[in-house]
């Protein structure tokens, strides 16, 4: 078994690192303190090629794998994590599915100008009653002719307002429960879709999150995503995939957390010596390390299981409930090691504590990942 990144791997590791020095770390703390989400720095990533890193060539992407693009949010979240969230929110929630279950025409317009970097997506599944429990959404789309009548809304959506195209979630026949669900392709404009409150979040600051409501949106039926009623296994094969990228985000916290910790442990003296040199300290930052290789392992496995086209599911839900529990105890002992220094907004932990914790929430609660592995296990 190799472990070991190839040349061209680690020459994009090395890429997307000297990008977020230059570009991406002047202004972060502006960015968090604003809520700013910098949609030219987005636009710089996909001028880079990290929008289409898991696409193929002829579809506006790169034609590489999603462990590399697993490597890419992680070198991006060790920076900006908001930046990281909704890169990851665009290529693995909304350009996914349209890959997988969008028509040749669907593809070369939606999602080619999603992997060339000119658009930006977003995936809109939840509402205020109908989180993990996708089977009590309440937003409809009904069929007239030849289009669909949409009517609801969604809430906490990464990337809402800002993105050109939306994948969206509604009932097509409620009688049938999940099996009634259908996805739709919305692009930003249509009459009646429009936008509410934009949400004030403890962290990712500077990513977008805001609610849709749609009004009688009248939506063309060639805009359907897959087949009517195949809305479920959509979004929750689409989960799949972004809890990959939530492990790489949290790797990459986790990372950043770290350094900073033992730079700061190697410079703080206290009683005449480095609080490194304190057994305690330096078996904290032993521990840290430790949970953070073991995490990196358990999201590279899930996203090499992805490109090799096996099952998936539980590698995935394993990657994301470990990496996001671990960024948070990372964070949580660096702000520790910092002490009263790290509870304030002058050293970056507590950015970094912040933005850990919607790692543990988002593509579903650790409590949801249990039951996806579990699962598999007892299947």
């Amino acid at each position: 078994m190799k472990f070991d990144l190839s040349d061209d791997q680690k020459l994009l590791q090395q890429r997307i690192g000297d990008f977020a020095r230059d570009k991406i770390a002047p202004g972060v703390d502006e960015r968090d303190e604003n809520e700013f989400f910098d949609r030219t720095l987005y636009d710089e990533m996909g001028s880079l090629g990290l929008t289409g890193l898991c696409y193929s060539r002829d579809l506006g992407g790169s034609g590489g794998t999603y462990l590399d693009f697993a490597l890419a949010v992680e070198e991006v979240s060790k920076t900006d994590d908001s930046l990281a969230s909704s890169l990851s929110a665009s290529v693995f929630l909304c350009q996914w599915p349209i890959s997988q279950y969008g028509t040749e025409d669907q593809k070369q317009k939606y999602l080619k100008p999603l992997a060339e970097g000119r658009h930006l997506g977003a995936f809109a599944l939840t509402e205020r009653n109908a989180g993990s429990d996708v089977a009590g959404m309440q937003t409809t789309a009904v069929r007239q002719g030849g289009e669909y009548i949409l009517n609801g809304g969604k809430i906490f959506i990464t990337n809402g307002g800002e993105a050109e195209t939306y994948v969206v979630f509604a009932m097509t026949d409620p009688a049938k429960g999940s099996k009634g669900i259908s996805a739709f392709i919305l692009p930003k404009g249509l009459p009646g879709f429009n936008f509410g409150k934009r949400e004030k979040k403890m962290g990712i600051r500077g990513s977008v999150t805001r609610e849709l409501i749609f009004e009688n949106v009248k939506v063309p039926a060639d805009q359907l995503l897959g087949a009517e009623g195949q809305g479920f296994k959509i979004a929750m094969t689409a989960l799949d995939g972004g809890r990959i990228g939530v492990a790489a985000q949290a790797v990459g916290i986790g990372q950043a957390a770290l350094d900073h910790a033992i730079r700061y442990a190697k410079e703080r003296v206290q009683f005449g010596k480095p609080i490194a040199s304190q057994q305690i300290v330096a078996f904290m930052l032993a521990n840290m390390a430790t949970r953070l290789e073991a995490a990196r392992l358990l999201t590279y496995q899930a996203a090499y299981a992805k490109d090799e086209g096996r099952p998936f599911s539980k590698e995935a839900a394993m990657a994301k409930s470990y990496a996001s529990d671990t960024a948070m105890a990372i964070a949580t002992d660096a702000v520790q090691i910092f002490g009263g220094y790290g509870f304030s907004r002058e050293y970056p932990v507590e950015r970094l504590m912040r933005n850990a914790k919607i790692t543990q929430i988002y593509e579903g609660t650790n409590q949801i990942q249990n039951i996806v592995i579990a699962s598999a296990l007892l299947r």
